[in-house]
């Protein structure tokens, strides 16, 4: 197995690897339209999280840092409409999950002529489930947004309270929708071990081995505080008469080719047979196995709730086991679309996606990964899939008329 020290680099930079990539704009297919009817009684969608489900709101807060290109192409080059503040090439899960259930695409609570009908998502890239504060107060950085997961519910509350006249009627609201909390949390534990990381100046040094020895510790810890935020807020919902509501568990960040290129094990034991590295995905199950106690509590203070735990843990461990079958390029399957066009994963955290020499690969449908921390339109979609359709949301929260394997 990969030792520490190999571990926790490869979460530091995690968050160093999402700079989106500046190059020439891929084929652009037409976007989805909605189905006619509704599917299971579910009449509009109400979504938390960060870059994984944001559909606008981060560029909308005014973009900053290394992810202030989200907005411009070549992310959303699969849109016919181009970027929209998507961390892909196009299309994410949360836009596939609308369209199946026959729904208008999500939009994002900071575009304020919006039509909200059919549902909010509050979600912002680069968003952490506990407060900027509660980090703070661990002297974590959060450089990206202060739109946390409290502020996100606050967005919610305030939504409601503009468009409902009573609490019944919000209650009456929430009977007919989905609750999607996340994925969120994965950013808290990145910041952590960002705020730790060695210095280069002393590389190697004793004061580095003991800063990357806080970073672990201090990622480590946030787990049950990380985990018992997301929770509450579902409590909250609940409570508010939320009757469907899907949380999520972590990804498998031992598979994602910024951590991988980071790492650079050459230790073959380190890897199971996706070539995954097998210590930093026990460290994802780590929060899926608390995560999944906490939900399994919360059907117990709810029975008459639908609470759906959706593996994205397995269902992308699935997806590089069979990605030949389901489309992709297995020479590819840990390798980032957009890229340097060279190594292993196609990732160097000295040239980041957008840096003069970067690339973006002529099929991005062939590839899982599109900038080497978020994935393309095509994994997306055969995500949402596998959980949706292919039972790895369960209990399932939408009943669908088929089955999608």
């Amino acid at each position: 197995m990969a030792n520490t020290a190999t571990i926790i680099a490869c979460i530091v930079v995690a968050l160093y690897l999402v700079s989106p990539c500046q190059a020439r704009p891929l084929p652009q297919p037409p976007a989805p339209s909605p189905n006619q009817g509704i599917v299971d009684g579910i009449t509009a969608i109400f979504n938390f999280g960060d870059s994984i489900s944001d559909t606008g709101n981060f560029i909308r807060e005014g973009a900053v840092g290394m992810m202030r290109h989200t907005g411009v192409l070549p992310y959303g080059s699969a849109i016919a409409d181009g970027a929209t503040g998507r961390c892909s090439d196009g299309y994410l899960m949360i836009d596939n999950l609308a369209k199946d259930l026959g729904l208008p695409l999500l939009k994002p609570y900071l575009d304020k002529g919006a039509d909200f009908t059919h549902g909010v998502n509050f979600a912002v890239t680069g968003s952490t489930a506990l407060t900027t504060a509660a980090l703070a107060r661990r002297g974590i950085t959060v450089p990206h947004t202060n739109s946390s997961l409290d502020v996100q519910l606050k967005w919610f509350k305030d939504f409601m309270a503009a468009t409902t006249k009573s609490p019944q009627e919000i209650r009456d609201k929430l009977g007919s929708s989905l609750v999607l909390m996340g994925e969120i949390g994965g950013n808290d534990y990145n910041y952590a071990f960002v705020t730790n990381k060695p210095a280069a100046a002393a590389e190697g040094s004793i004061y580095n081995a003991i800063r990357t020895t806080v970073g672990a510790v201090e990622a480590m810890a946030l787990v049950p505080e990380v985990v018992q935020s997301v929770l509450d807020a579902a409590r909250e919902l609940l409570e508010m008469g939320a009757t469907r509501m899907v949380i999520p568990g972590n990804f498998p960040v031992g598979c994602v080719p910024s951590y991988l290129s980071a790492v650079d094990e050459k230790d073959p034991a380190a890897y199971d047979g996706n070539g995954c590295l097998i210590g930093l995905n026990f460290f994802a199950q780590m929060h899926n196995v608390a995560l999944q106690r906490g939900i399994r509590e919360l059907r117990g203070a709810y029975p008459d709730a639908t609470i759906s735990y959706a593996d994205y843990f397995s269902a992308y461990v699935r997806l590089l086991r069979d990605a030949g079958r389901m489309g992709f390029d297995s020479a590819a399957a840990t390798k980032a679309c957009c890229g340097v066009g060279r190594g292993a994963y196609n990732v160097d955290m000295d040239r980041m996606c957008g840096a003069p020499g970067t690339t973006v690969c002529a099929r991005p449908n062939e590839y899982v990964s599109w900038d080497g921390v978020h994935l393309t339109q095509h994994a997306y979609k055969v995500l949402s899939d596998l959980l949706y359709h292919g039972g790895l949301a369960s209990p399932a929260p939408v009943n669908f008329t088929e089955t999608r394997q």
